[in-house]
């Protein structure tokens, strides 16, 4: 297990303490393209129950968010026929970081720069807890998913593709 201990405040967490939201605190040993696989391995957790935060576009390069298992992909065809887009695409990183404020591989759904729809994949919300970044590269915070839909209005979708 990760050893415990206290990150500095992002907008993420000082969005989830504004909202008297409970959460876990989880450093880790941040790898460049670890991803999700990665956070998960080392901190003992299951890959599908970390959840990775996408920023992405449609195709009038509208940003949008998208929270999706650690061990999935997005199928974007599947999404955008869901949210009613011609098409959906992740953004490049550095436009990534501008929507979001934060770096990519550091993206919290959570207090981003710019306010964006946000979807969830819908089997995230069966799950009794899930980890995603808490706003820093190395850092995840553990919460109810159900959090997701009070706090960010994140509307259910079904685009999962097994990775």
């Amino acid at each position: 297990m990760a050893k415990k201990g206290h990150v500095s405040e992002t907008p993420a967490t000082a969005l989830l303490r504004a909202n008297g939201v409970p959460f876990t605190e989880h450093p880790y040993e941040y790898v460049e393209h670890g991803g999700a696989q990665h956070s998960a391995a080392v901190l003992g957790l299951e890959p599908s129950a970390v959840v990775k935060t996408l920023i992405m576009q449609d195709q009038s390069a509208a940003p949008l968010v998208v929270l999706m298992h650690g061990n999935r992909t997005v199928s974007t065809k599947n999404l955008a026929r869901q949210i009613g887009a011609k098409s959906v695409e992740p953004c490049k990183p550095e436009v990534a970081n501008r929507h979001s404020g934060y770096l990519v591989g550091g993206t919290s759904p959570f207090g981003t720069r710019k306010a964006m729809p946000v979807y969830i994949e819908s089997t995230i919300l069966e799950l009794p807890r899930i980890w995603l970044n808490g706003g820093r590269r190395g850092y995840l915070v553990g919460i109810a998913p159900e959090v997701c839909v009070q706090l960010l209005g994140a509307t259910p979708v079904q685009c999962a593709i097994e990775e």
